[in-house]
C-alpha cells in the first residue's frame, strides 16, 4: 500500500481539547480513527481516549497482516469501546458515564470500509467532489431523512447539535456501517470533528484537498475553521489520507509505503495505554497532545525519506 496521511487538531476557544485522532497500519491494512468527547457530559476526553485505545488494540491483535472480517471488526471494536467506557465509569465511581463520538475507517486490498457512531464525519472524495459521506446521528439528520425538514436548514436548526447516538450512553449504540468503497489513485478519505464541518462548507473541504497535498490542506483547513469561528470555536480536528497505489505520485512529504513495514509489525500513532481502568485517562493534557502530534510528524518525515523514489 502507498498513501499520504496527515492529521491536525486545535483546541479552538475551549478550555480543553476533547478530540482524539490517530491511525495504525501493517503491511496490508490501515486503520484511521477520530473521536470527539462530548462536552455536555463529564470526562468526554477520557471516553474519546478509551475508544481510540480499544480500537487500536483490537486492530493490533486482528491485523495479521490484514483483518479477515472487516465488518465484524469495526462493529465489535465499537461495542468493545462502549463497554470499556462503562467499565471506566464503574472503576472510577463516576456519577455518570463519559460519552464520545467515533468514526473508524479500515483500508485494505484497495478497499475502504467505515463505521461511525455520532456526528464526527467521514468524507470520501474524488477529483474535488464528495463521492460519499457519513450521516450524522443527530435530530436534524433524522428529520431530514423523514422528509420533515429541508436540508437547507441543516446548519441553522436549533437542534443541529443534539445527538441520539454515541458511545457511553445508557443504551447499546447504533454502529452505522458504510458500503465498501473501491479506491482509485488520488482518492481522499477525510475524517473530522464537527468543529471543522460545521464551519467550512463541504465543497470548500473537497476543493482544498483536491488542490493540495493532505500535508498542506489539513492544517490549512483546521486553522481556517478555528479562525472563522473565533473565540466561540469548538475543538477542530481532521485526519486525511490520500490513496496513492497505482502509480499516483504525490508532491511533498507524508508518503508511506507499507512494504517497508516488517511482517508481523504494526506502526501506530496511538501510544496511550489501552485499558479503561487507567486512573489518569482524564489527565491527558494539551502538552501531551502537542508532543504526540510532533512525534507523528517526525515519524511521517522519516517514513517519506525512506520511501524509494
Amino acid at each position: 500500500m502507498r498513501f499520504s496521511i496527515y492529521q491536525e487538531s486545535l483546541i479552538g476557544g475551549r478550555k480543553l481539547n476533547q478530540d482524539r485522532m490517530g491511525y495504525c497500519y501493517t503491511r496490508d491494512a490501515l486503520l484511521m480513527l477520530l473521536a470527539d468527547g462530548m462536552g455536555g457530559h463529564i470526562q468526554g476526553e477520557a471516553a474519546a481516549t478509551i475508544a481510540m485505545q480499544t480500537m487500536s488494540a483490537l486492530f493490533q491483535e486482528m491485523a495479521t497482516p490484514h483483518v479477515k472480517k472487516p465488518e465484524q471488526f469495526l462493529e465489535d471494536g465499537m461495542f468493545a469501546a462502549h463497554r470499556e467506557i462503562h467499565r471506566y465509569r464503574a472503576v472510577n465511581n463516576l456519577p455518570e458515564t463519559p460519552r464520545t463520538t467515533l468514526v473508524a475507517c479500515l483500508v485494505q486490498h484497495g478497499t475502504a470500509l467505515w463505521a461511525h457512531c455520532g456526528d464526527s464525519r467521514l468524507y470520501w472524495m474524488r477529483r474535488g467532489q464528495i463521492v460519499s459521506r457519513t450521516r450524522d446521528h443527530s435530530r436534524v439528520e433524522a428529520l431530514i431523512a423523514q422528509g420533515k425538514l429541508d436540508p437547507a436548514e441543516r446548519d441553522t436548526h436549533p437542534d443541529r447539535n443534539k445527538l441520539f447516538n454515541c458511545l457511553g450512553a445508557p443504551h447499546i449504540p447504533l454502529v452505522d456501517m458504510g458500503k465498501p468503497a473501491t479506491l482509485q489513485p488520488g482518492d481522499v478519505i477525510m475524517m473530522c470533528s464537527d468543529g471543522l464541518w460545521s464551519v467550512l462548507p463541504e465543497q470548500a473541504l473537497a476543493s482544498a484537498l483536491a488542490g493540495s497535498t493532505v500535508v498542506r490542506a489539513v492544517p490549512d483547513m483546521v486553522h481556517a475553521a478555528a479562525s472563522l469561528a473565533g473565540r466561540h470555536s469548538d475543538n477542530v480536528t481532521a485526519l486525511a489520507m490520500m490513496w496513492e497505489d497505482g502509480g499516483f505520485a504525490s508532491q511533498g512529504s507524508g508518503l508511506i509505503t507499507t512494504s517497508l513495514v516488517p511482517l508481523g509489525a504494526v506502526t501506530t500513532t496511538i501510544h496511550a495505554p489501552r485499558h479503561a481502568d487507567l486512573e489518569e485517562a482524564d489527565q491527558f493534557d494539551e502538552q501531551e497532545i502537542e508532543k504526540a502530534i510532533a512525534e507523528i510528524r517526525d515519524a511521517i518525515d522519516k517514513s517519506s525519506r525512506l520511501t524509494p523514489k
